[in-house]
C-alpha cells in the first residue's frame, strides 16, 4: 500500500443499517471515532455516506401507494435530516465539525461548476472540517442519478486528487466465488494489469442501496487506473479504518497506475453524460492510441452525431461504433461539421482534454 494522506471513505447502506432496516447507530458512532483517529494522524477525510433512504423509511410509512421514485424521494428528503443530524451529533462529541454536501450527476458535467465544488471541498479540508457527501435523491431522476454511491465516491476521489479510496460494504472484499460459500476465497490484491472475470463477482445487490460488488469492482478499477489506490473492506468490522491503513484488515486492494491529470480524471467519468458522438476513421484511432501525444483533428472525423457547444463533453467512437474515449470540445458542432475531413484545422479535442478508455 501507498501512504494515505487524503482519503475518501464511502460508507454503504448495509454498513449503516441493521438487518431489520433500522439505523445502526452504534456502528455510526464507532466509524466516526475512527475518522477522528485518522484525522489526528494528519489525514484529510471525506465521507460519502449512504443511509438517507433507510433513515427515512424508519420514520415514515406513506399513507397511500406511491411509485418507487416518489417513495424514494419522500424517504430521502426526510431521512437526510436524521442522517446528517446524527453525524453532526457524533462528530461534535469528537470536537469536529462536519459539512453536508448534496449533489447530482449534473453537478459534475460542467467543468466550471466542477472546479467550484472542488475548491469548496479543499477549503473545508484545510479547515479540518469533515465533508459528508450524498446524492441528492430528493431531486435526482433516473437519467441524472449516479449508478450508486460507489460511482459518486470514485468521482469525488478524482476531483480532490485523493491518494486513497475506501469502499466500506458488509463483506471483506472481492472473492473468487460467492462470498456466502465456504470454499470462496478473498482476493487480497488486484494488480494494475489484473483482470477479474465477471462470473467470479457476486451480482447480489444491497438491500437498501442500488450497488453491488460488480459496481464496486468497476469503480475501483476506474479509480485505480486514474492513480488512486482503492480498498474494499467490511465496514461492520470493529476498528476497520485504522486496521485498513495499518494493513491489518482483510480487504481487497487495487494497485494504482500512474496518476492522471485532473482534467482527465474529470473526463473519465463522462461516459454517461456526453453531449454528442464523434466518429473517427481508423487512421485517427491509430494516431490517438500511438505512443506520440496527439490531439483529435477534424481530418480524422467522418461523422458527428448530435449538437454541442464549446466546452461540452464528447464521446469518441471508431468506425465500428465502439466508444474509445472522451474529450472536451474546443468549438461548437456547427463549425466542427464544416471542418470534417479537412486538413490544417484547429484540433476539435486538444490532448490535454482527451481521455482514452482503458480496460477496466
Amino acid at each position: 500500500m501507498k501512504e494515505s494522506n487524503t482519503i475518501v471513505i464511502k460508507i454503504g447502506s448495509n454498513v449503516l443499517t441493521k438487518s431489520d432496516g433500522n439505523p445502526d447507530l452504534p456502528r455510526m458512532k464507532k466509524l466516526v471515532s475512527q475518522v477522528k483517529v485518522l484525522q489526528d494522524q494528519g489525514k484529510k477525510i471525506v465521507l460519502i455516506s449512504s443511509g438517507a433512504v433507510a433513515f427515512g423509511r424508519q420514520r415514515v410509512t406513506p399513507r397511500k401507494k406511491l411509485n418507487a421514485v416518489l417513495k424514494k424521494q419522500l424517504w430521502a428528503s426526510i431521512g437526510q435530516i436524521s442522517l446528517i443530524n446524527e453525524y453532526q451529533r457524533l462528530f461534535g462529541k469528537q470536537d469536529l465539525n462536519c459539512a453536508q454536501i448534496l449533489v447530482t450527476k449534473e453537478d459534475f458535467r460542467d467543468r466550471k461548476h466542477y472546479l467550484n465544488m472542488k475548491n469548496c471541498l479543499e477549503g473545508l479540508l484545510e479547515e479540518g472540517v469533515i465533508p459528508i457527501i450524498n446524492e441528492n435523491d430528493t431531486i435526482a431522476i433516473t437519467e441524472l442519478m449516479f449508478t450508486d454511491n460507489d460511482e459518486l465516491a470514485s468521482l469525488v476521489s478524482g476531483m480532490i486528487n485523493a491518494d486513497t479510496l475506501i469502499l466500506l460494504s458488509n463483506v471483506d472484499g472481492i472473492y473468487d466465488g460467492d462470498p456466502s460459500l465456504s470454499d470462496s476465497k478473498l482476493i487480497s490484491v488486484i494488480k494494475a494489469e489484473s483482470r477479474i472475470t465477471k462470473d467470479l463477482i457476486s451480482p447480489t445487490k444491497s438491500s437498501f442501496g442500488r450497488g453491488g460488488m460488480m459496481s464496486k469492482y468497476s469503480m475501483a478499477k476506474k479509480s485505480a487506473n486514474l492513480g488512486t489506490q482503492v480498498l474494499i473492506a467490511n465496514g461492520k468490522r470493529d476498528n476497520i479504518l485504522p486496521d485498513i491503513l495499518d494493513g491489518n484488515a482483510p480487504s481487497t486492494w487495487f494497485e494504482p497506475k500512474a496518476t492522471k491529470q485532473g482534467t482527465k480524471k474529470w473526463l473519465a467519468h463522462g461516459e454517461s453524460h456526453f453531449k454528442a458522438q464523434i466518429i473517427i476513421n481508423h487512421g485517427a484511432e491509430k494516431s490517438l492510441n500511438s505512443e506520440v501525444i496527439r490531439s483529435l483533428l477534424p481530418v480524422g472525423v467522418v461523422k458527428i452525431d448530435g449538437d454541442f457547444a464549446r466546452g461540452d463533453i464528447l464521446q469518441i467512437c471508431n468506425e465500428e461504433g465502439k466508444g474509445i474515449g472522451l474529450g472536451r470540445a474546443e468549438y461548437g458542432s456547427n463549425l466542427a461539421r464544416e471542418r470534417i475531413g479537412l486538413q490544417r484545422q484547429k484540433a476539435l479535442i486538444h490532448y490535454n482534454y482527451l481521455y482514452l478508455f482503458e480496460d477496466e
